[in-house]
């Protein structure tokens, strides 16, 4: 998963960095969106593999507040980055005539999203921390986690809070927006009918179109069966406490994890299988 997804950003990087005619504000966003899946597999996926195979973080205190932090950051940057791109397709389906986004205010853009996604993974930045246990055993384990400032995991109420809007504001609103916005859009280019004979050029540009169209909306369907079961387990787990007791529930949160962070690597397969640019 790993190999796949770090190989496969990178190629979609470079087709769209080293080739003008593919230098296209929706094609920015794509790179902005590798570029957080990439943070994820090399910062993020590949320490904590290591970390989960026998449950000790060996990497230190500053590297575990890196890695909380990334993971945050890259979760909140590709959701709002998925938006941007919904509104400029819709713009350009909806819209056509209006003035297009320049290359100047895609940068901007860009920055805007990383210093939101920032702002919103700022407590791990605050709050990490990591923890020895020594067991029975005469083993000890090093833990990664965040300890707010009410109580760790499952005890803090500012953590429950905290996983409300972060679900909120990086899952449940951004969907909703997205799936209102590829409505309108699949109205107007496979509902409306047009008043004429089209043209080549037309039939062309609307053929393109719905082919953009139907690949984003893959991706978002996508993002949206990766990440819910991640996003939704700690709240789950905060108001059902007994299910930490059970002996298989690391392997269901493991099942989550992994399922989340395949998001990474399913995303170039889904460019190159649904764009032939």
């Amino acid at each position: 998963m790993l190999l796949v997804a770090t190989g496969g950003n990178i190629i979609v990087m470079w087709i769209v960095l080293a080739h003008r005619r593919m230098r296209t504000v929706t094609n920015y966003f794509l790179v902005n969106l590798c570029v957080a899946d990439l943070m994820m597999s090399l910062l993020n996926c590949a320490f904590n593999f290591i970390f989960l195979l026998d449950s000790n973080w060996p990497f230190g205190v500053v590297y575990c507040t890196i890695n909380n932090f990334v993971a945050h950051v890259t979760v909140a940057s590709s959701v709002f980055t998925l938006v941007v791109i919904s509104f400029v397709r819709y713009m350009a389906i909806m819209r056509p005539l209006k003035h297009r986004i320049s290359r100047k205010l895609t940068v901007l853009i860009m920055i805007l999203i990383w210093a939101v996604a920032s702002t919103l993974a700022l407590p791990c930045l605050l709050y990490s921390t990591t923890k020895s246990k020594r067991y029975s055993n005469g083993k000890t384990r090093i833990s990664c986690y965040i300890l707010w400032p009410d109580g760790d995991y499952l005890h803090s109420r500012i953590e429950y809070s905290y996983n409300l809007v972060f679900l909120s504001v990086t899952y449940i609103i951004p969907m909703t927006a997205m799936a209102a916005c590829y409505t309108l859009m699949g109205r107007k280019l496979w509902g409306s009918k047009s008043i004429g004979e089209l043209t080549h050029y037309q039939k062309n540009s609307m053929k393109s179109k719905r082919k953009v169209v139907k690949m984003f909306i893959t991706v978002i369907a996508i993002f949206a069966v990766c990440w819910l079961p991640y996003q939704g387990f700690f709240i789950f787990v905060y108001h059902h406490r007994q299910f930490t007791k059970i002996s298989y529930v690391q392997h269901i949160y493991l099942s989550c994890y992994w399922l989340a962070m395949s998001n990474a690597m399913v995303n170039p397969i889904i460019y190159y299988w649904m764009n032939s640019r």
